[in-house]
């Protein structure tokens, strides 16, 4: 008789490095829709719009009463942290204008849709690389399960290009690589996602990143000011405010 073999387990002792379907295969708008959909729903029950919104409302006492602070996030998704942001911003009367980019068309095309008659968002097809090297300058990056999106060998650009475009402070916040996180997203996956979804969303884990990973990555780059922290269970979050440079 043959010995079944079982399915092995996935480590997580390091990112993986598999592709997501969503950074490789053209979708289908209704597709896109549906994914994005997913992404939103795992921002606002995970945790991830909160870190955001935290972090800067920490730091909106010091902001000047008469100026106006620009935002710019990075893989925008859904635009849907820009959307809380800026939803945010007017409950308390704060002058904000905030600016999503995207690098995957039909993500971008999605995410205007959806910012279409938001007052002070405006959405972009653009890579981070080619904003940073265009020399525009933002109070704060935000950047929303990008991170993990990044190869490993780009992660330390990526962090220098989200430092180089803030004058005033950055909020990463991601997945955390964790069995808890892995088990969590892929049942929700599996219940209320399609086949991207359910592909991708275990991978994002998967390719995600650790605490300890994110706190050496900023600090191999000088990047003092950024902390990284666990956020629950299922998130991590690398943000910080330049005091004084600004």
């Amino acid at each position: 008789m043959t010995a079944r073999v079982l399915p092995r387990a996935p480590h997580l002792d390091r990112r993986a490095v598999a592709d997501e379907i969503m950074d490789t295969e053209p979708l289908p708008p209704r597709v896109v829709d549906r994914t994005l959909a997913f992404l939103e729903l795992t921002n606002r029950w995970f945790g991830g719009t909160g870190i955001v919104l935290r972090a800067l409302q920490r730091w909106s006492a010091a902001w000047p009463a008469d100026g106006r602070i620009r935002v710019l996030d990075v893989g925008t998704g859904a635009a849907d942290i820009p959307r809380a942001i800026l939803a945010w911003a007017h409950s308390l009367g704060l002058d904000l204008e905030v600016t999503g980019i995207d690098s995957a068309p039909d993500v971008a095309a999605a995410a205007r849709e959806r910012a279409r008659g938001v007052p002070g968002l405006a959405i972009e097809r653009a890579s981070l690389a080619e904003v940073a090297a265009s020399g525009r300058r933002f109070d704060y990056v935000t950047a929303s399960l990008f991170l993990h999106h990044v190869p490993p060998d780009g992660v330390p650009g990526a962090l220098a290009s989200l430092d180089r475009l803030a004058t005033r402070g950055v909020v990463v916040s991601d997945l955390r690589r964790s069995w808890l996180a892995l088990a969590g997203v892929s049942l929700l996956a599996y219940v209320a996602g399609n086949r991207v979804v359910r592909h991708d969303g275990p991978l994002s884990v998967r390719r995600a990143f650790t605490v300890r990973e994110l706190r050496e990555a900023a600090a191999g780059l000088g990047l003092r000011y950024l902390e990284a922290r666990a956020e629950g269970p299922f998130r991590v979050s690398l943000c910080g405010e330049k005091h004084g440079r600004h």
